[in-house]
């Protein structure tokens, strides 16, 4: 499985609540990164995001079955365009991540913002899976037990880490999460949500259940 790191208690985390509110506020589709340090032509940058839109559909239907040549023909255009801006799998994997990072970590950063350590954490958790509950490809690539060539994006990932860990800390250190939690636990809840996702809701009430048992004890 793909990693991504080396205040009342009793609101209810499926509710319409300030949080739900909070996250519905944020543009999750807009971030959209590339791994070249140098500006792609217009052309080059239209072919880069063709191809990732028909990998993120394949992969989103089919998983890790579909072979280069056919996102290449689905994204219209030769083998040797797609093999241009992606060596293989992974690194397309890599960048549908990629494109999901900016619009978590502008998340993450304003969940962050909030003075109450727990209100932070669960904006944080809601708005990340509120992010990628619509985005299948992300869920498939971030999912898939092959990592990817996290080289391209080690900064970003770094960021959202970072931020991750200082909320959790934030949390654990008022006394509002369990004090064994830490932010590689938030990613294994985070994960098994993400597992639950697709066309049920049933991700909501299993995020719950996982919440009520890290809250620390009143």
């Amino acid at each position: 499985m793909t990693t991504i790191m080396s205040s009342s208690p009793n609101k209810n985390l499926s509710s319409g609540s300030e949080y739900t509110r909070w996250y519905a506020r944020v543009n999750y589709s807009e971030g959209i990164m590339t791994s070249s340090a140098r500006p792609l032509r217009a052309d080059a940058r239209r072919n880069r995001q063709a191809v990732l839109d028909a990998a993120g559909e394949l992969f989103a239907s089919r998983g890790d079955d579909v072979q280069m040549d056919e996102i290449a023909a689905k994204a219209g255009l030769g083998v040797g365009t797609l093999y241009r801006h992606f060596a293989d799998k992974s690194a397309l994997r890599t960048a549908i991540i990629g494109r999901r990072f900016e619009a978590v970590t502008d998340i993450a950063r304003q969940a962050e913002q909030l003075e109450d350590p727990w209100e932070a954490f669960e904006a944080l958790l809601h708005g990340y899976l509120a992010s990628v509950e619509p985005d299948a490809a992300f869920r498939f690539a971030i999912l898939s037990p092959q990592e990817p060539t996290w080289g391209d994006i080690d900064s970003e990932k770094n960021d959202f880490g970072a931020i991750i860990r200082r909320i959790v800390q934030r949390a654990v250190d008022a006394g509002r999460l369990r004090p064994d939690f830490g932010a590689d636990d938030f990613i294994l809840i985070t994960r098994g949500a993400m597992a639950n996702m697709g066309g049920r809701d049933d991700w909501r009430r299993h995020l719950l259940l996982q919440v009520e048992g890290i809250r620390a004890p009143a």
